[in-house]
C-alpha cells in the first residue's frame, strides 16, 4: 500500500459558503485530491478508469491533513482510503481497463 498526503488550505476557496459556520471540504475536491494522488504515486493514467465506489464517510475540513492511501488490486483496479488522524473520511474502488501495452 502507497500513502500520499495532501493537506487541505485552511482558506480552499471552495469551502467558502460550504457551509457558514461548519465548513466542510466538498466531496468533489477530496477525491480530486485522491485521484490526483494515485496518478502521481503509481506513475500512471487513470483515464481508462472509472469509479466503481466512492463513499464519504466524515466531513473532511479546511486545513486537514489528509492521508491518502492506495493500492493496486489483481484484477486490475485500485482500492484507496484518504484518511484524516485515525478516522476514514472516503473509501473506494477504481475499476480499470487495460491499455493496450498491458494486454
Amino acid at each position: 500500500m502507497a500513502t500520499a498526503e495532501r493537506t487541505i488550505p485552511a482558506d480552499h476557496p471552495a469551502a467558502q459558503g460550504h457551509f457558514p459556520g461548519n465548513p466542510v471540504i466538498p466531496g468533489a475536491v477530496l477525491l480530486a485530491e485522491a485521484l490526483g494522488a494515485i496518478e502521481a504515486g503509481l506513475g500512471m493514467s487513470l483515464a481508462s478508469c472509472r469509479i466503481k465506489s466512492a463513499k464519504f464517510l466524515a466531513p473532511a475540513r479546511p486545513g486537514d491533513r489528509v492521508a491518502i492511501e492506495f493500492s493496486r488490486l489483481a484484477a486490475g483496479g485500485v482500492r484507496f482510503a484518504c484518511v484524516v488522524g485515525t478516522r476514514a473520511v472516503l473509501r473506494g474502488e477504481l475499476q480499470c481497463e487495460p491499455t493496450p501495452a498491458e494486454a
